[in-house]
């Protein structure tokens, strides 16, 4: 790990100054989002070049996942001895591939690495996010996983009675990124409305995706601040 101790450094760090006022997060990426990057070299709109080797040379694509999965495993186990304690597992490109696609290609090594964190960290939460997941809902709810991020593109109690007709699990999201450029009624608005549909248990606010760049930092604190007044009857 010496060419990422700063991670190391970080989680530590940050275990130290937040104390028990909140949960300390990691996160990797899965096994097919990293090899996307790996195989293609870069990032994609088509993914051709990796979603033609499951055809063209599956053998090869399946050895490759399952030692990404071994590390990604194996990191995992890094993150919580640092401190973490919980970690999210971000299969950013899950969605690029058909839900049969994914079956076979992203959910076994998923579960790979869920296994090898398991081994030794049973009961340290873990949460699951793939972008365009609406096709693949009840498919990651049969994960072994605690917590399922949903995107922006879902409607979030129709996920969540998607995930718990499956599975019971608690979701993560769903505040569309981009309403974080509008004005701070529509910032409260959006947070009020994602927290009613999600009910009061079993929930994490947070965005369907990442924080886009040029985001202002007063609508990202905004978006804290109303989270913080949110009650339920």
């Amino acid at each position: 790990y010496s060419k990422v101790s700063f991670i190391e450094e970080s989680l530590k760090i940050l275990r130290s100054e937040v104390g028990d006022t909140a949960t300390l997060l990691g996160f990797v990426g899965a096994p097919w989002t990293l090899c996307t990057y790996i195989v293609e070299g870069q990032s994609s709109s088509t993914y051709k070049t990796i979603k033609s080797m499951a055809f063209s040379n599956p053998t090869l694509l399946k050895k490759l996942l399952s030692n990404v999965a071994d590390c990604i495993g194996e990191y995992v186990i890094h993150q919580i001895d640092s401190g973490a304690q919980c970690v999210q597992i971000f299969d950013s490109w899950g969605g690029q591939l058909p839900p049969h696609m994914w079956e076979e290609w992203s959910k076994p090594y998923i579960q790979q690495v869920i296994a090898k964190a398991r081994s030794k960290y049973p009961n340290v939460p873990l949460t699951l996010y793939a972008n365009g997941n609406g096709g693949l809902l009840e498919r990651m709810a049969l994960l072994d996983i605690d917590c399922i991020g949903l995107d922006w593109t879902i409607d979030m109690a129709d996920g969540r009675k998607r995930i718990n007709s499956v599975q019971e699990k608690a979701v993560q999201g769903n505040v569309d990124p981009v309403v974080l450029f509008a004005s701070e009624d529509a910032v409260e608005e959006a947070v009020r409305t994602v927290c009613k549909k999600a009910g009061p248990k079993g929930h994490v606010l947070n965005l369907g995706h990442g924080v886009l760049v040029g985001t202002p930092e007063e609508k990202v604190k905004h978006f804290f601040d109303v989270s913080k007044t949110i009650k339920y009857d």
